[in-house]
């Protein structure tokens, strides 16, 4: 196991329809502008693969490119920061219910999968790259207003659980695409499985009913060290009819099974491989560093997820396996040491069963959350099979194989949430 969590590191790291109409969500996009001419200004790393003529292909055949292009006109309407503020947070709302009804087959859209979870994605970083080039006539904190943006168009905002006696609450989250710079094509299958899931009623395995809520996360530690693990999570955690009665993180994992986490770390340690930013960790094995903005924490944190009962009950079509691997450095010592049966007392974290990069870090942000907040309620991490399939022709953006292979990884994460999730 610890061979394959290397390999499918190093792998997973390196590695037409006319739209149909959106309606605007808050605003009318015509009107005077309130804008100067549009500027030509920097992109980032993760705005700059938008010059890749296939992800605006990916935006267009899932319906999403009208987002996109009237975008800027809606931006132009705004005369204060308060209504900017007001239109980031409609526009990012109403991308991700828009997402989350298409994965679900109530969207028409387009050539793709109703499950691809990538349209969400390059539709918003092409949103973004529009409120960097935006030129109002007034003062904005552009920062803030992505932030809030993308808090809502990854469903951490207006997403709560609808309350009904009796029903158990699923609180997961997934994440974006990565490792684009390898394949530009990628897709995520737990963010796919996050949008495929949201929202849906479920039968638990003892047939009782459960609500699911997700959220999709970004791949990109600054991100991670403003909070927004605990932005989502908290909320959740929080006593109350929007609680959650069992929470897990979802990743993408190891080539051709599941893996519950035994344990998560607190360092990072994944560099020389960068985010969606490009951007490194500041970590790497021999010398782990401790993820900035985390609390008081233990080194390592365990799954309270039942985890005997999700292997002994789902099998089919990949393996489900309890991953107990962890690489510390022990009490006293220097170096790193890999070992097979969870950490020893006194040790420093290198990296979890999930590695050492950010599908490590949300196990532990959600988890530390969860012991301090809401102590009594189950919590871990599920990593998928690596998503395969792309046809080999660069220029195919999917394919029947791809297809199968996402929908059989979502059913799965269904059948082990109802699993986990029953009341013990």
């Amino acid at each position: 196991m610890m061979l394959l969590r290397r390999a499918a590191s190093v792998a997973a790291l390196l590695v037409t329809v006319v739209p149909v109409a959106v309606a605007s969500p808050a605003h009318a996009a015509d009107g005077a502008s309130a804008c100067r001419l549009p500027v030509s200004v920097p992109l980032d790393a993760e705005q700059a693969r938008l010059a890749d003529a296939r992800t605006t292909a990916l935006v267009e055949r899932a319906g999403f490119g009208d987002f996109v292009r009237r975008f800027p006109a809606a931006l132009c309407t705004t005369r204060s920061p308060a209504e900017a503020e007001r239109l980031l947070d409609s526009w990012g709302r109403t991308l991700w219910q828009a997402s989350v009804r298409r994965a679900q087959g109530q969207r028409p859209g387009g050539g793709l999968a109703p499950g691809d979870d990538r349209p969400l994605y390059w539709a918003r970083l092409g949103m973004t790259a529009e409120l960097a080039r935006w030129q109002p006539q007034f003062t904005v904190d552009r920062a803030a207003l992505r932030a809030r943006f993308e808090d809502a168009s990854r469903g951490l905002t207006d997403n709560a659980f609808r309350t009904a006696p009796g029903v158990r609450r699923l609180f997961i989250s997934g994440f974006d695409p990565f490792g684009l710079d390898a394949e530009i094509r990628r897709a995520n299958p737990s963010g796919s499985a996050a949008l495929q899931l949201n929202g849906r009623r479920v039968t638990l395995a003892d047939g009782s009913p459960a609500e699911i809520r997700a959220v999709v996360l970004p791949v990109r530690y600054a991100d991670f060290d403003a909070g927004t693990v605990e932005r989502a999570f908290a909320p959740r955690l929080a006593a109350g009819p929007a609680s959650a009665d069992v929470i897990t993180t979802v990743s993408q994992g190891y080539p051709g099974i599941f893996t519950l986490e035994d344990w998560a770390g607190r360092a990072r340690s994944a560099d020389p491989y960068p985010d969606n930013a490009r951007a490194l960790s500041g970590g790497t094995r021999e010398r782990p560093v401790t993820a900035p903005g985390l609390g008081p924490g233990p080194e390592f944190i365990r799954t309270t997820l039942p985890a005997d009962a999700v292997t002994a009950a789902v099998q089919t079509p990949y393996p489900v396996l309890l991953n107990t691997e962890v690489t510390e450095i022990p009490a006293g010592a220097a170096a790193p040491v890999d070992r097979t049966d969870g950490p020893t007392p006194g040790s420093r974290a290198v990296a979890g069963g999930g590695g050492g990069y950010l599908s490590n870090e949300v196990a532990y942000r959600s988890n530390r959350l969860r012991a301090e907040v809401a102590p009594h309620l189950p919590g871990g991490h599920l990593h998928t099979p690596v998503l395969t399939g792309l046809p080999a022709d660069p220029q195919l953006l999917t394919g029947p194989e791809f297809e199968r292979n996402e929908s059989a990884i979502t059913a799965q994460v269904r059948a082990v949430l109802e699993h986990a999730a029953v009341r013990r």
